[in-house]
């Protein structure tokens, strides 16, 4: 922990003198802890719904679920909490993994929680846009057994139009939902496990002994823990789930050609990384022939088992369709697409952030706050053409003034583009778009970085509020 805060204090001192520093863009947010991605592939973006560590705790201590989205896989904009555990009357904690799906223009987010009869359920809400608002579909669990293993749902539908929920702790269960996603005619089903399925068994324990019935030679196999994503891709079904290796959950997954199995273990696809947590949650999507997995790390400072943030990895399937191994990295997945500087811009759309959180105000607008001298937001791949643009432009609210908004390319003590004098504008959350020239003409795509300044006894304090950003020609 030590060594992370001198880290810190480092990189803020490189910034406010200047100095270039190369930024990593993994875990792909910043500004909160995103554990259990949930990936969702609708039209033009993706969206990762993902939970909520609230951090100085040691258990997993969550109360809503946060959506983000992209369109390049390099810039994420926030949208907020469009869920959270006072939206079900049914919920009073555990606000755990969650996922989302479109059927007929209608999204259905299965989330799990703990219920008011001191257990696990699972619950669904419904909304008309992938941003929400979203609302309990039922006003009571849709899964609740009296178990503790109702956790971390997944949701596939099927080429016949046979929606599947797969979910499960230890034990994996599965059932057919009905065509409203809303409920289930079908016999909960237990998905048989075995070293053949699922890479193994968890061990009993033989009364007549101190050890696990098992030899050692058996100590290094798989076991299926939680977290299961179910998903088809050409022809194949896969179940990916956290596993167990050397007392810390990996990445595994097991394949068929039904959705309902028989399953056969494939291996695992994470493991023995780096990541500062002991759990790990996968989800795998493919966007713009691309295929991805979502992951979670404790590597953000602060971080740790309880207190996890989504990362994202490109990786190429094998020929026969198999994942290989895929290790975690610092830089993560390279943009596959640009941004249009001169359209309104969301400055809570960003590559990379420091000394800055996100806030929503009851209207549901989301923007950059909490913003401290040193801070900056790295915007990647922004495209400005063959002409230069005159202005830039950004909305911004301040009680107090003497803050400072500067715009460099390339990087922190690059070229400096553009300079904001912020004032008060009357409140924090009095808004006014402010304009500057352009400093130095830009042209072609470029990495923007938003440095985040203030003037004499500012150090320290919160500067302004920033809702969004764009040029003019």
């Amino acid at each position: 922990m030590k060594i992370k805060k001198i880290e810190t204090s480092l990189m803020t001192a490189l910034l406010l003198l200047g100095i270039p520093v190369v930024h990593a863009q993994n875990p792909i947010i910043q500004t909160s802890y995103t554990p259990d991605p949930a990936p969702m592939v609708y039209k033009d973006r993706v969206y990762v719904y993902a939970g909520d560590d609230i951090p100085g705790f040691d258990f997993y201590y969550m109360t809503k679920w946060r959506l983000f989205s992209s369109s390049d896989m390099a810039n994420w904009t926030d949208h907020g909490v469009p869920l959270k555990l006072e939206d079900f009357s049914w919920a009073i904690d555990r606000a755990w993994a969650s996922q989302c799906i479109e059927r007929n223009g209608k999204f259905y987010w299965y989330i799990c929680a703990q219920t008011d009869q001191n257990n696990m359920g699972i619950g669904v809400a419904v909304a008309s846009s992938p941003e929400g608002p979203f609302e309990d579909a039922l006003g009571k669990p849709l899964i609740t057994t009296g178990s503790w293993s109702n956790i971390d749902p997944t949701v596939f539908i099927h080429d016949d139009d046979q929606a599947y929920l797969y979910w499960g702790n230890a034990n994996l269960y599965y059932v057919k939902l009905n065509k409203d996603m809303i409920s289930f005619s079908s016999e909960i089903m237990e998905v048989p496990q075995s070293r053949e399925s699922f890479g193994g068994i968890r061990p009993q324990k033989d009364p007549a002994k101190e050890t696990n019935s098992t030899d050692k030679a058996q100590t290094n196999i798989d076991l299926f823990i939680e977290g299961p994503w179910f998903y088809k891709r050409n022809g194949n079904y896969y179940q990916v789930f956290a596993g167990m290796e050397k007392g810390k959950e990996c990445l595994s997954y097991s394949m068929s050609k039904s959705p309902t199995g028989p399953w056969k273990y494939q291996g695992r696809i994470m493991v023995d990384q780096p990541t500062n947590s002991f759990t790990n949650h996968g989800g795998i999507v493919d966007f713009k022939d691309r295929s991805y997995l979502f992951y979670h790390t404790g590597l953000l400072p602060g971080g740790g088992s309880y207190g996890r943030s989504t990362a994202v990895e490109e990786f190429i399937y094998n020929p026969d369709g198999t994942i290989p191994l895929i290790n975690i990295s610092k830089m993560g997945p390279e943009p596959v697409g640009t941004v249009n500087p001169y359209q309104r811009n969301e400055a809570e759309m960003m590559a990379w952030a420091e000394n800055c959180k996100t806030s929503q105000d009851t209207k549901g607008n989301v923007y950059v706050s909490d913003i401290r001298t040193g801070g900056f937001i790295k915007v990647r791949e922004v495209d400005f053409g063959e002409i230069s643009p005159k202005h830039f432009n950004a909305s911004v609210a301040a009680g107090l003034g003497a803050g400072i908004l500067e715009v460099y390319v390339d990087s922190i003590g690059g070229s400096k583009i553009a300079t904001i004098q912020v004032p008060r504008t009357g409140g924090w959350d009095q808004w006014k778009t402010l304009s500057t020239k352009i400093d130095i003409p830009v042209t072609g795509k470029k990495d923007l970085f938003f440095s985040f300044k203030g003037e004499n006894l500012t150090l320290g304090r919160r500067l302004f509020n920033f809702d969004y950003w764009f040029f003019e020609k």
